[in-house]
């Protein structure tokens, strides 16, 4: 298949590219993080294997990238991206905190972790946003990332495929959570991240004292509100309705603010390009009709 035929994984009418289209899943990705850290192992694998703390920005580039790259690169792309991400993961062992057994961090229970989090967290903040979706086109998203869960090395079967298995999985997992010390040291990091040092010093003293400070402090309070309730309380704030209801209002907020911004400068090169095989098919289609 040429790379003009090929729309990747997913492609136009697919909930993956509806979901994906909107800016605000930003937060999410910081919501899948707050999240993430609650599981002993996974924590203690990004601890003790990533400079997260020395090169933050960076690292979250390099994540969004992939994430991009899955939802819109063609179908060379996406698995090439797994192909090395795997290859890396086989590399990395880590020390249960507890306990101070070595495991993989490839292992299924962990890979799966982490895909849940991350794909629920999109769905989630889409939904919270005020992206119309229906209970199908959720139920269908969860079925569409299957894809993705391949891509890490997971058995497809064995991750939740809709939005009653993610609950499922949740309560079978909330039992090893904790709230280790490295995860409540990563909620605060997160909390408020070092301006990037590729930056002049005047402008990261900017950013870290400034006005985007506050900006940015207001984005990592809405991703921890949109945690779910039992999430928050193993960080030890209170799973309270009014928090679900302002982190709405802030998560519908951003989005309004964020979808005012000219699509050029929140379109990336990924995007763009799969935007453009997607109107080469329709054109295509067009003359053989």
């Amino acid at each position: 298949m040429d790379r003009e035929d090929d729309l990747g994984l997913f492609g136009p009418g697919s909930v993956t590219w509806k979901v994906h289209d909107e800016p605000v899943l930003l937060v999410a990705g910081l919501r899948s993080l707050y999240l993430q850290a609650l599981h002993p192992r996974a924590m203690a694998g990004v601890a003790q294997n990533s400079n997260y703390r020395a090169d933050p920005w960076g690292r979250l580039l390099r994540t969004a990238t992939y994430v991009a790259t899955t939802v819109y690169g063609t179908t060379a792309e996406a698995e090439e991206a797994g192909r090395r991400l795997r290859a890396l993961h086989a590399r990395m062992r880590a020390r249960d905190p507890f306990t101070g057994e070595e495991f993989r961090i490839d292992g299924p229970d962990l890979l799966r972790w982490v895909h849940v989090t991350e794909v629920e967290s999109f769905i989630d903040t889409a939904r919270r946003a005020g992206v119309a979706l229906t209970g199908a086109e959720i139920d269908a998203y969860y079925a569409e990332q299957r894809r993705t869960a391949t891509l890490v090395g997971l058995d497809p079967e064995t991750v939740p495929g809709s939005a009653a298995e993610v609950e499922e999985f949740y309560l079978r997992v909330r039992p090893e959570l904790r709230l280790t010390r490295a995860a409540a040291e990563t909620g605060f990091f997160l909390a408020a991240p070092p301006a990037p040092k590729t930056l002049s010093r005047p402008l990261r003293l900017g950013l870290d004292l400034g006005p985007a400070r506050l900006a940015y402090l207001g984005v990592a309070g809405t991703a921890f509100g949109l945690l779910p309730a039992w999430a928050r309380r193993l960080y030890g704030a209170p799973g309270l309705p009014t928090t679900d209801l302002s982190a709405g209002l802030g998560i519908r907020t951003l989005r309004l603010a964020l979808n005012s911004v000219p699509r050029r400068l929140v379109e990336g090169p990924l995007y763009k390009a799969a935007m453009e095989r997607a109107a080469w098919a329709d054109r295509a289609a067009a003359r053989l009709s």
